[in-house]
């Protein structure tokens, strides 16, 4: 069963927002000493504005702590960065740019997140992680 959550009630990291590639495209930098609360190399549910996207969570060579290069429409979407990529206007609307901050919510560790702009407020609908079978299940019918 699915539960309603404030922002002030989950864990909160303040990440940064920082260009990269060549189109200069917007990436969220989390800080090294919050990894552990990412799981890196894997797909996350992440909320936007309240709609649920997807993204990879990925160590990169030109940053310390792990990155988030892109929020996109599905899972394999996020695997390939492939489609729209939902940060980029989500960052338009909430007049952020490199080098500022965004706030990244821990709804359900290692399996939903969802991004704000410092001094906003968000709910969430929180979803519980499927068991390991059901999510490999998942995978399979999705590629």
């Amino acid at each position: 069963m699915a539960d309603r959550v404030s922002s002030d009630a989950v864990p909160t990291v303040r990440a940064k927002l920082q260009k990269h590639g060549a189109t200069d495209r917007l990436r969220i930098e989390l800080p090294a000493e919050e990894a552990e609360k990412f799981p890196e190399g894997e797909v996350v549910r992440m909320m936007l504005d309240g709609k649920e996207r997807h993204a990879r969570i990925e160590s990169h060579l030109t940053s310390e702590g792990l990155v988030i290069a892109g929020v996109f429409d599905t899972p394999s979407a996020a695997r390939e960065k492939s489609g729209d990529d939902r940060l980029a206007e989500w960052c338009s609307k909430h007049n952020r740019s490199a080098g500022g901050s965004v706030l990244v919510d821990i709804i359900e560790d290692a399996f939903q997140y969802g991004v704000r702009a410092p001094g906003d407020r968000a709910f969430y609908t929180a979803l519980e992680k499927p068991s390991d079978s059901l999510a490999s299940i998942a995978e399979d019918i999705e590629d």
